[in-house]
């Protein structure tokens, strides 16, 4: 088997377990990070707005790139939709909302390290 199949395999099964254990959260941010190919700190950072208009999720996004300053588009996939809707609705989310809030500030949004953990989380 080549790498890129053993990779699709592995992303299939961390989206099965998500499912499975009803973790929105975490499967709207894993299909998300897949789709977007995005670094931590500019997943995290992402509000609502910047992949919707109005209750509708975008099939494409741009998104300015913190480090290098520079605009990133990206598809969301159907799947990836169905999952964002399912989140933002399960966390009653608005438009000026981050995306992935942090659970002890409602002011911010989730860290890159709480970010780093959860991926850690869903490799192992």
């Amino acid at each position: 088997m080549d790498r890129r199949h053993l990779l699709s395999q592995r992303y299939v099964s961390i989206r099965v377990r998500l499912q499975l254990a009803k973790k929105t959260r975490d499967l709207a941010l894993f299909n998300l990070a897949i789709d977007s190919k995005l670094r931590g700190c500019d997943l995290v950072n992402l509000r609502v707005r910047d992949i919707a208009h109005g209750a509708r999720i975008t099939p494409r996004a741009i998104v300015m790139q913190q480090k290098t300053h520079r605009p990133v588009q990206f598809e969301i996939t159907e799947q990836t939709r169905t999952a964002i809707i399912d989140w933002t609705q399960h966390a009653q989310l608005r438009s000026e909302d981050f995306l992935f809030p942090s659970r002890t500030n409602s002011a911010k949004h989730l860290s890159t390290r709480q970010y780093a953990r959860i991926v850690k989380a869903w490799v192992t």
